[in-house]
């Protein structure tokens, strides 16, 4: 399956403000990246490096004034949904990999040691296998509410169990907090996902953010804000919490005027390898704030 993803963003400043951006396809990801462009608007040097996770990140120096940056990409991506494997087994912490170890450990957004008492409470007496992640994921989707403007700047795990309110980016930390507190590695993972076999919701397209366990000695995807399998996940960035992976890290007042993302299918053809990139609308005026920057958006 092929499917199309991008963004662009609209800033202004009123001095130099020099930026790291994370908004590119990760190059190790699932996907493979077909064709893939940015654009800068006035033009600037962009130097592109990996941060301590391998993420792609660009630094930039904008100028005083207006700016515009947009990148576009086509990948292709697994036509099948999330892969499930109910009977997988936890790893013990005896036996994880040295390297993902730290993704047991409390960190700024998600404070596993402080939800630990309820985590084994509330599942400590779940198979110890896949089925004690999804338990989370059910518990999570069942007593969080979705709203789109319930956006906390620097809203934590913790703070998500007292407003049981909030955007994807707060389900995926609070699945990551007591899957950790478990003694589950798990990491904060944000992309594009595209509404294939689904009904889109109204809000405009938008950055997603979900979480990564590790459970038999790879990866797995959970999604507590939609809790079902979905296909065309398409990572750009994953960490210990989204601090780890901001789409904006400025080093000054950098205002945001606009962002629009996009991420859906496209047909494929012998006679078309790409489609046309013409600029894409977003179907309703969007706004974003800075606190919307913080890792994974709010859809």
């Amino acid at each position: 399956m092929r499917v199309r993803v991008g963004c662009e963003f609209q800033f202004e400043s009123q001095h130099p403000v020099t930026t790291v951006m994370l908004v590119a396809t990760r190059a190790d990801g699932a996907h493979r990246t077909i064709y893939e462009s940015r654009w800068v608007e006035p033009a600037l040097p962009i130097r592109d490096f990996r941060d301590a996770f391998a993420n792609s990140c660009w630094r930039l120096e904008f100028p005083k004034g207006s700016s515009t940056v947009r990148y576009d990409a086509v990948v292709d991506v697994d036509d099948e949904p999330d892969p499930s494997h109910p009977d997988a087994l936890l790893v013990p912490p005896a036996d994880l990999p040295d390297q993902v170890l730290g993704y047991t450990l409390p960190s700024r957004y998600v404070e596993s040691d402080q939800v630990a008492n309820l985590a084994w409470e509330l599942f400590g007496d779940t198979p110890p296998t896949w089925q004690r992640v999804q338990a989370v994921c059910d518990w999570v989707h069942r007593n969080v509410t979705y709203d789109p403007t319930a956006v906390v700047q620097h809203g934590s795990a913790r703070g998500l169990l007292e407003r049981r309110a909030g955007v994807c980016r707060d389900f995926a930390l609070l699945v990551t907090a007591f899957c950790r507190a478990l003694n589950i590695p798990a990491r904060y993972t944000f992309g594009y996902l595209p509404d294939i076999a689904v009904d889109a919701p109204d809000t405009p397209m938008d950055f997603h953010a979900w979480t990564e366990v590790y459970i038999a000695d790879r990866w797995y995807t959970f999604d507590a804000r939609h809790n079902m399998p979905r296909v065309g996940r398409v990572v750009v960035g994953f960490g210990r919490d989204a601090a780890d992976v901001a789409m904006t890290t400025s080093y000054g007042a950098l205002n945001l005027l606009k962002m629009t993302v996009w991420a859906e299918e496209v047909a494929t053809s012998k006679e078309e390898p790409r489609p046309a990139f013409a600029p894409l609308e977003p179907t309703k005026p969007v706004h974003m704030t800075q606190a919307q920057l913080l890792g994974g958006g709010v859809r």
